[in-house]
């Protein structure tokens, strides 16, 4: 258990270091310019962001997988195909609810929409749609043309949503699909969707295994876009408190206490849920439950830990480092600035690395994880980028969306559907907490500085739609080179074989 600790450690200060890197190079320069107290609480929140990644990365292998692939498999071949269903719902229901992800969304935007409506109309959603991911499984239903059906669907509410004038729901919809996909959600549901796939699925279809994160994604924005059709009266958007004494001081276990509450909600109905099917279905050996107990409290740890670290820490830098770095004047310095830190900040999401490790597993290397980082971190990087000069220039967010989703989902049918799976289920994995609790403020600062408070909501907001979007178009693009690739080998062979003067034996498989 050490071993594997340490080996967590130095996977985390990996990710952790360009991130923490990138903020105090921009310290050091006249663009950005932090109080020694701001520094001190930065670097501590890192260091702290390590441990906290390093122990949710270890208690995610031990217990939260696990514990996903023993029900998805379990339910299903038991044979009891409606209570597998209903039990999928309302874990989607109940997991969401407690995401730690949605609860900083849900803060920051609650001067708009209610938080409760918000956080149960986005849970909702996130069940009914893990419900239909196990059906794409049992009807083997092709994932793109899913895709493509409730993308089309969800253009057309926008449609209808601008008639209602309400324009502005738009950001936080996509922005929804987003951040339900946190560090409580991901590891579960992703191992939820290989134990049903390997019981109930195609053992030869590798990408059974993945597109849950893909559907599971698209059900919140459904909700909260029915929301905005139905929602009355001027939208109005108050900037939160951002200021770094927030947390500290009296508050500093007030703040802890909180967050630590929040991630005990969220574990426990996993874990409940968990034991009860035990009981019934799985018994599993005493020794194995003892190891996914201890993992539990290890992801419990690491979770308080990082969201801590995160809220306290760089939440405020976040938003003074995009606020000073729009009021230098330099656009081209900081959609460059932008592209850089959206580059690294994809390495310090938790999630990720579960992701990356499974789909190495799952597709026995042929997907490797630094050809999945290297998607993903040029993804994140572009999308932070685009974002940036939508806040400068003030124009809709649909202008990147809807091209953006068309050309995603008309690559899906010329790519391998192994590609389409993971790079759907990716979109949802790279926007995590950071995105949520650093890039947004981040953004948001931006915005503030260039348009004004009353233009955050458009143009900050959309962000982490975007982060979720442009890994689906880089994944998609390394399938696209694989069948390519294949392809111009297929026929060189070919020309060999036809120019060559002797006979040639060839083996059809």
């Amino acid at each position: 258990m050490l071993k594997s600790l340490l080996t967590k450690l130095k996977e985390a200060t990996v990710s952790v270091l360009p991130v923490t890197l990138i903020v105090w190079l921009l310290n050091f320069t006249p663009l950005v310019s932090f109080s020694g107290k701001e520094c001190i609480v930065f670097s501590i929140c890192a260091l702290a962001l390590i441990l906290g990644m390093s122990l949710f990365n270890l208690g995610a292998d031990i217990a939260m997988t696990p514990m996903g692939e023993q029900i998805g498999s379990g339910l299903s071949k038991s044979g009891k195909f409606k209570t597998l269903l209903f039990i999928c719902f309302v874990m989607g229901v109940f997991i969401t609810i407690a995401e730690p992800d949605l609860s900083v969304l849900a803060s920051q935007v609650k001067e708009v929409i209610d938080g409760t409506t918000l956080t149960l109309a986005i849970a909702v959603g996130v069940g009914l749609f893990l419900v239909l991911a196990v059906l794409k499984i049992v009807f083997r239903i092709s994932l793109s043309w899913m895709l493509t059906f409730f993308y089309m669907l969800l253009f057309a509410l926008v449609s209808l949503v601008i008639i209602g004038g309400n324009e502005s729901f738009l950001p936080l919809a996509f922005d929804s699909g987003g951040v339900t996909t946190g560090p409580i959600t991901v590891p579960f549901i992703m191992a939820l969707g290989v134990g049903v796939a390997a019981a109930l699925g195609d053992k030869r279809d590798r990408e059974n295994s993945f597109g849950f994160i893909a559907l599971c994604s698209i059900g919140p924005i459904l909700a909260v876009m029915i929301l905005g059709i139905f929602a009355s009266g001027e939208v109005q958007y108050s900037l939160p408190d951002y200021s770094i004494e927030t947390h500290l001081g009296g508050n500093f276990f007030t703040s802890l206490l909180h967050t630590g509450q929040e991630v005990a909600i969220a574990l426990l109905p996993i874990v409940i849920f968990f034991f009860i099917l035990q009981h019934f279905f799985m018994k599993l050996p005493k020794k194995r439950l003892k190891q996914i107990i201890v993992g539990v409290f290890y992801t419990f740890f690491g979770l308080v830990i990082f969201l801590f670290a995160v809220t306290v820490g760089f939440m405020p830098i976040g938003y003074k480092m995009g606020n000073q770095l729009a009021e230098s004047g330099n656009n081209t310095l900081l959609v460059i600035a932008c592209f850089v830190l959206g580059l690294t900040v994809v390495l310090a999401e938790p999630a990720i690395h579960v992701l990356n490790k499974q789909v190495e597993a799952v597709t026995g290397g042929a997907v490797s994880k630094r050809s999945m980082l290297i998607a993903l971190s040029v993804g994140v990087g572009v999308s932070i980028a685009l974002s940036a000069i939508r806040a400068i220039y003030d124009f809709s967010i649909l202008y990147y969306l809807i091209p953006g989703y068309f050309l995603s989902l008309g690559l899906s049918f010329f790519v391998p559907k192994l590609y389409t799976a993971i790079a759907f289920d990716s979109g949802g994995v790279a926007s995590g907490p950071l995105t949520s609790s650093f890039i947004l403020p981040f953004m948001v600062g931006i915005c503030f500085a260039l348009q004004g408070e009353a233009k955050i909501l458009t143009d900050a907001f959309g962000l982490v739609a975007m982060v979720a979007m442009t890994p689906l178009i880089t994944i998609q693009t390394l399938g696209f080179k694989a069948v390519a690739t294949k392809h111009i080998k297929e026929k060189v062979a070919m020309k060999r074989i036809l120019e060559a003067d002797d006979e040639q034996i060839i083996k059809f498989l």
